[in-house]
């Protein structure tokens, strides 16, 4: 018997992101949470206790940031979860501490754009990316003045940092025609260019932060020269580098130390993270003691303690800090726990492939879940998924696959998806799929995929393309048709798809066909539940549209789950109502309910 109270527990849960503080005055800080049911931005003044809602929106809030004087907490704006709108800002405090802040815009005379990074100054500038029709843009957006274009190009662009004496601003650009290996530039205020960064095609740069530190032109960049995400530090003003090589396997991020002279470096290995301190004077690498699982966060308070968002698969998050202490607890019970994953490693055409299998009470063979990931640069991982364990709950064993595409396996396997997408993907999740059925794991009438975003992608093209694999599809915000999708989405991802495809569909109409689940709608036999925000910039509803229209043609059983929001939805109930459908449907065709 299942208990529902349980698996909703682990959604209802209140659930809050590591706090950012102001790096003028590190009492203030700000961070994301679902206290209320729905996701929003809240002040926290670490002097008094005191914590404020700071947004309250029927859709929720996903981005927020405080500024570095902390005067001013800054939230996006957009409508219903379509993604596109304006910045908007708060002061932290209020003359009424009960009444939330009257939010303004940030910059009144920018129109409502998709957003493409921002940087705040503790002078009041603010450095603001947008996104439109038009093109990229970068503004410079002084106090009392108006808005001065700094950057514009056709191509994908944002903002990557601004100097902490405010005189440099570091942009990734793509305009050698792929963003999804970027380059940088660091500009003056008056827009003439320091100094650019590119490791040439196929090998991206990315601005990781500039030098905390008055005058101090370093910054901070994430590259891939060997292979693989490592860092090092660009001085664009002296014409140096250094790259900081690490003897240890796996993908490497890092963030400055508020003094400037060491970093904290992030270690990303087979699903699960670490923390260091690399001190750079003498290339020292010391860990950070953390728990075995995922980092969602991490941060150097000014006395040097580390702050950082920590979970399992099998134990739900907390915020911790390496004084050993909790440092923020959102109110009422937390969630229950779940299972630890297990490892496996199957061997595919490029190499062994990485997946992660939950598993329920009882004995297999189970009915199973293959639980695609999004992006598709990024990972299954070991930590806290409400879905997958409302999935266990429920009796169905899940398998996550780290297909070809996702990050922390190296630069080739991310990219070896180019010119042949989704089709690649699926020879892996493949693969797995014959392992966990000869391995006696899977009951291989009883195999249900799935997944959201991308994830829904590879759902839709892979029970056209395998349909005697797959007993159900359950595809959360998908593309689906993809010529459709290219024309509707936001101009970011019809960057993206070029660089993915090697062009646009009028360009390249044939990898788009091969690639497009609609293309192979007719051989579909699996029953299909699509999940569909009104509002997603992402994976737009014309082309979700399309594809069910061709169905119902073809009298094929399907159900369309519409929700008013954009590419998934920040209010906890409706994510539960969706579960609640997925698993339904799934459950009802396997002959479960």
């Amino acid at each position: 018997m299942v208990d529902d109270e349980r698996w909703k527990a682990r959604f209802r849960a209140a659930r809050i992101t590591l706090p950012r503080w102001a790096r003028d005055v590190p009492s203030r800080s700000v961070h994301r949470s679902n206290a209320t049911g729905t996701w929003e931005i809240y002040s926290w003044d670490r002097d008094t206790g005191a914590q404020r809602q700071v947004t309250d929106r029927p859709n929720g809030t996903w981005a927020g940031t405080i500024d570095p004087s902390g005067e001013w907490v800054w939230w996006f704006a957009d409508t219903d979860g379509d993604e596109f709108g304006v910045w908007k800002r708060a002061p932290f405090h209020a003359p009424d501490e009960n009444v939330p802040p009257e939010s303004v815009p940030a910059v009144p005379e920018l129109e409502p754009s998709y957003p493409s990074g921002l940087s705040l100054g503790r002078s009041g500038l603010a450095v603001i990316g947008r996104t439109t029709d038009a093109g990229n843009t970068i503004h410079l957006c002084r106090p009392a003045a108006s808005p001065e274009v700094l950057y514009h190009h056709a191509e994908d662009a944002h903002v990557a940092g601004l100097s902490r004496d405010e005189s440099l601003i570091a942009i990734g650009h793509s305009e050698h025609g792929d963003s999804r290996h970027m380059a940088l530039r660091v500009l003056r205020a008056d827009g003439s260019t320091v100094a650019d960064l590119w490791d040439g095609p196929g090998k991206g740069v990315y601005g990781a932060g500039f030098a905390p530190v008055d005058g101090d032109a370093r910054l901070l960049v994430n590259h891939e020269r060997r292979g693989r995400d490592e860092i090092l530090i660009w001085d664009p003003v002296a014409g140096t580098e250094r790259e900081i090589v690490l003897d240890l396997p796996g993908d490497f991020g890092a963030s400055w130390y508020p003094d400037g002279t060491a970093l904290l470096v992030s270690h990303n290995h087979e699903a699960r993270d670490e923390l260091y301190r690399y001190d750079l004077s003498d290339g020292t690498l010391t860990r950070v003691d953390t728990p075995r699982g995922v980092i969602g966060g991490a941060d150097v308070r000014p006395d040097g303690t580390v702050e950082f968002s920590w979970s399992s698969a099998a134990e739900p998050p907390v915020i911790r800090s390496t004084s050993g202490a909790v440092v923020l607890t959102p109110p009422g019970p937390g969630a229950p726990p779940s299972v630890p994953v297990e490892d496996v490693w199957v061997d595919g055409r490029a190499g062994r492939i990485h997946a992660l299998v939950s598993k329920p009470d009882g004995d297999a063979p189970y009915p199973t879940v293959f639980d695609i990931h999004g992006g598709p640069t990024a990972q299954d991982d070991d930590s806290f998924v409400p879905s997958a364990a409302a999935w266990v709950d429920h009796g169905f064993a899940v398998v996550r696959v780290n297909y070809r595409g996702s990050t922390g396996y190296g630069s080739e396997w991310r990219d070896a998806i180019e010119g042949r997408v989704g089709l690649t993907e699926l020879e892996d999740i493949k693969a797995v799929r014959d392992w966990a059925v000869s391995s006696g794991l899977a009951d291989p009438a009883r195999l249900v995929l799935t997944g959201g975003s991308w994830g829904g992608f590879l759902t839709l093209l892979g029970i056209g393309t395998q349909p005697d694999d797959w007993s159900v599809a359950v595809a959360a915000v998908p593309v689906a048709d993809y010529v459709a999708a290219y024309a509707d989405e936001m101009e970011g991802l019809q960057a993206f798809d070029r660089s993915l495809f090697g062009g646009s569909p009028s360009e390249v109409p044939e990898r788009y066909r091969e690639s497009s689940p609609i293309t192979y709608v007719e051989a579909v036999r699996a029953p299909v539940l699509v999940l569909a925000g009104e509002n997603d910039p992402r994976c737009p509803i014309r082309q979700i549209d399309n594809y069910l229209a061709r169905l119902a043609e073809l009298g094929h059983p399907h159900e369309m789950y519409r929700y008013d929001a954009g590419h998934g939805s920040l209010v906890v109930e409706e994510r539960i109502t969706q579960m609640a459908a997925e698993i339904g449907f799934a459950r009802k065709h396997l002959g479960m309910s």
